[in-house]
Order: structure tokens, then sequence, then C-alpha cells
């Protein structure tokens, strides 16, 4: 499904393991970041690392924040392989992750 003059924003937030070092999460900011490269549906992608003052991140560092122009895009990005790949590199210091999918208003 496309809606005119809208996009589908895929919101992604994770909460390391405690222990996970910085080398390590080094390599999951790598291979996230890799991702746009070698899936076309990837219309757009910036990540960053929470800073805000009011302190209710509950433990979430890092956000990420992929553009898709379809459902069906989305669609084939979720089982790609390569997707699934960086699941793999992720999976090990994963303590938490919230999805949000919306379009634009």
């Amino acid at each position: 499904m496309i809606q005119a003059d809208s996009l589908l924003r895929h919101v992604v937030l994770f909460k390391f393991k405690e222990g996970t070092t910085k080398s390590q999460i080094k390599e999951v900011e790598d291979a996230f970041s890799a991702l746009p490269s070698k899936i076309e549906q990837i219309k757009g992608y910036e990540w960053g690392l929470n800073n805000s003052p009011e302190g209710l991140e509950k433990g979430f560092t890092h956000a990420f924040f992929l553009t898709f122009e379809s459902e069906e895009d989305r669609a084939t990005y979720l089982p790609h392989p390569d997707h699934k790949a960086f699941g793999a590199v992720l999976t090990p210091y994963l303590d938490d992750v919230l999805v949000i999918d919306y379009w634009t208003n």
C-alpha cells in the first residue's frame, strides 16, 4: 500500500545487554549502517544515540530511523537475507528492542 504524499517510517530502538563492549556496539552500528547500501528498498536511513535530559529512555540508547516508500518495500526488507544477517550480529548483544512503523502525516 502506498499513501499519497506520505512515507513509511520504521523506527528501531535498541537496549544493549549489560557488559556489551564499545567495540561490540560499534560492530552492530556498522552492520546496521551497511544495510542501505545492500537493500535498495531503504530510501532513507539515519541513526543516533539518546541524549534526552528527561531520563525516560528506560535503558534504550540507540535509535535507527529507516524510510520506505511502501509497505511492499518494507515487506521485502524484513525477510531480506542481509537484514537477517544483521540480526545475527545484533542478537548476542541485544537486551531489548522497540519497533514502531508509521505513515507520515
